[in-house]
């Protein structure tokens, strides 16, 4: 496991449907080592702090195992970051990162806290306002990371996973869980580690909390 793309940006102003729209989508690969700190890198920021970035959004992870698929669903050429990812990733995917999977990289140490879930902006940054449900639809969507002790990264460098927590989940399970319309037992079962999990936001819980009350299990 590994960076392959280190990748950063600040806000811009860019037109979408003829008005102005600021967004921290747009993302670049940088050379040479990296400040990680608790809310982003050096260089990097988001746009807007009520739905991006943050304490649990600190660090966006893409797979880079992603872009073959997506160079054939929209026929044209990616450019790493083009998710709007901090880190392109190599070796490890939704289902082998699972939630409070605690990592180390460079001299930073990370934990998975929740999958993405895509706004408009994505539309944007594609020029297509389908790519938000076909990003959801094709279950690729990546996973942020909080940053449990600053350090320096940079691309080329190994992703070690230090522990794992008890009542895993993997990324691809909550974010089934989110699209379910009606919850079995084994769904129950794994809300109920979700919970658990010190990483995972407390929205996240609310959400699945109130879910499972309103269907009475």
């Amino acid at each position: 496991m590994k960076i392959v793309s280190l990748n950063v940006g600040m806000p811009r102003e860019v037109k979408w449907h003829g008005r102005s729209v600021e967004t921290g989508i747009f993302k670049e690969p940088v050379a040479g080592r990296v400040a990680l700190h608790t809310l982003n890198l050096d260089g990097d920021a988001q746009a807007d702090l009520t739905v991006h970035g943050g304490e649990y959004k600190a660090v966006y992870c893409y797979p880079v195992e992603h872009y073959a698929y997506w160079k054939k669903e929209l026929g044209r050429e990616l450019p790493k970051g083009m998710f709007g990812e901090n880190f392109t990733t190599e070796g490890l995917l939704e289902k082998d990162a699972h939630l409070g999977d605690r990592l180390r990289v460079g001299t930073a140490e990370v934990v998975v806290t929740q999958p993405r879930l895509p706004c408009y902006k994505l539309g944007v940054r594609f020029g297509a306002d389908d790519m938000v449900k076909r990003f959801l639809a094709s279950g690729r969507t990546g996973f942020y990371l909080a940053v449990t002790r600053d350090g320096e990264v940079e691309a080329g460098e190994e992703i070690v996973r230090i522990s794992r927590d008890a009542n895993a989940v993997p990324v691809t399970e909550i974010t089934r869980l989110y699209v379910t319309k009606r919850f079995g037992p084994d769904d129950v079962d794994s809300l109920r580690r979700i919970m658990k999990i010190e990483s995972v936001p407390e929205d996240w819980k609310g959400y699945f909390q109130e879910r499972m009350e309103k269907a009475g299990v």
